[in-house]
């Protein structure tokens, strides 16, 4: 009778604890959203908790209206379309070759790759190396250099290795080749780990701001984070904060203010990504357990 009592003492501190994470973590998202749905002038006034108090789609018209944040998602959504397949392919077959024992040097051309996990040239090596190749103000500049990461590899390389050598010897009586027995056998067998690591080499491509910013200079390469950030950025200082809510109390309506644009600015970067992920949640926890990285 004691230990029951002690087990539902444990479980409910455990459910109270799961609970608290959940309310801390989403509740900011929330936040974002419900302001993004008032209208301006109420938001204005602040103490917005639970739920819009006057709902207005004001903001999210304004925002699809808007040519700059239209052509971000069109840069964003073909850069992950377009990286994430690239990427995991490229990932899978480096990580089937150096998971065979029979190719010459596979130990230490792994640990060439990870090597360069802890050690870089740095940004302006990185830069000139890229200007070099005329990756600069070019689209591909988003592609190519995130085509490879070392630590996708190595968890894809594990997972290789688990699979019964018995199926390669097999399909090599049989007079497949090691091209065939990639795609035929290791790609299918091999969907759970990789659709872990295209989930997150497409939140890495979605996410991506930096590069746009530092590797492009046209207005029609800049992603749609970039766009984010800059409107983010827009009203930071407090005299340019000041004057935007001056300018939304002197009207009697005002249908826009800098946090309804922002919140809803945020709401659009961030909800398709969030819309991919329960369609590849089984995929991810398999995957991370049958890829998890041993000695």
């Amino acid at each position: 009778m004691i230990s029951r009592k002690n087990d539902f003492l444990f479980m409910s501190m455990v459910y109270l604890f799961i609970a608290f994470v959940f309310v801390v973590t989403f509740y900011p998202f929330w936040n974002i959203f419900i302001i993004s749905l008032n209208s301006a002038e109420d938001t204005i006034r602040g103490g917005l908790y639970l739920w819009p108090r006057e709902l207005s789609f004001e903001s999210y018209r304004q925002i699809l209206n808007d040519g700059e944040i239209l052509n971000g998602l069109k840069v964003t959504l073909a850069r992950t379309l377009v990286g994430t397949p690239l990427a995991v392919l490229v990932i899978s077959m480096l990580a089937y070759a150096v998971s065979k024992r029979e190719l010459i040097g596979s130990r230490p051309i792994t640990l060439y790759f990870i090597f360069t996990m802890y050690f870089s040239g740095g940004l302006i090596p990185y830069y000139m190396v890229l200007k070099s190749l005329g990756l600069i103000d070019h689209f591909m500049v988003f592609i190519l250099p995130g085509m490879m990461n070392v630590f996708y590899m190595i968890i894809v390389r594990t997972f290789i290795q688990g699979i019964p050598q018995e199926l390669d010897e097999s399909a090599k009586i049989d007079g497949a080749n090691y091209l065939h027995i990639f795609f035929r056998i290791i790609l299918p067998l091999s969907l759970p780990v990789l659709a872990t690591i295209g989930l997150f080499t497409a939140i890495s491509h979605w996410n991506a701001w930096f590069d746009s910013y530092v590797f492009t200079y046209k207005t029609e390469l800049k992603t749609l984070q970039a766009v984010l950030v800059k409107i983010l950025n827009q009203y930071q200082t407090g005299s340019m904060m000041n004057e935007a809510q001056q300018l939304a109390e002197s009207s009697k309506r005002a249908a826009v203010s800098p946090d309804t644009i922002r919140m809803a600015a945020t709401m659009v970067a961030t909800l398709p990504i969030i819309m991919v992920y329960p369609f590849l949640q089984r995929y991810f926890v398999k995957g991370m357990t049958l890829g998890a990285v041993k000695s």
